[in-house]
């Protein structure tokens, strides 16, 4: 099974919005890939809760986990948080998550 499934399963065609966002900002397939794997397991990470629901103390507590608990480098930490953003943003439209990052 792809771990992308599970985003699939959070919110039905939320991988297809993905992908036409990434190509709307053109990014290339690495930024998709990394993107992708961010944001399924941000989602994993919430129980696959529908990510409409998460807000913005949940990527906190996200990013915290993975800086804390999963000691990924700065630069890791900053690819994930921008992932979060540019999913909330661009393919949620939401604006509400562009507070600093956990450190």
């Amino acid at each position: 099974m792809d771990i992308t499934e599970a985003l699939e399963q959070s919110q039905p065609g939320l991988i297809g919005r993905v992908r036409v966002a990434i190509r709307n900002q053109q990014l290339n397939q690495r930024a998709e890939q990394n993107y992708l794997h961010w944001i399924t397991r941000f989602v994993l990470f919430h129980d696959m809760k529908d990510p409409e629901s998460l807000a913005s103390e949940d990527r906190q507590q996200f990013l915290a986990y993975l800086s804390d608990r999963i000691r990924v480098s700065r630069a890791r930490l900053n690819q994930a948080n921008q992932a979060l953003v540019f999913f909330y943003e661009d393919v949620l439209g939401k604006t509400s998550l562009n507070g600093p990052a956990a450190a």
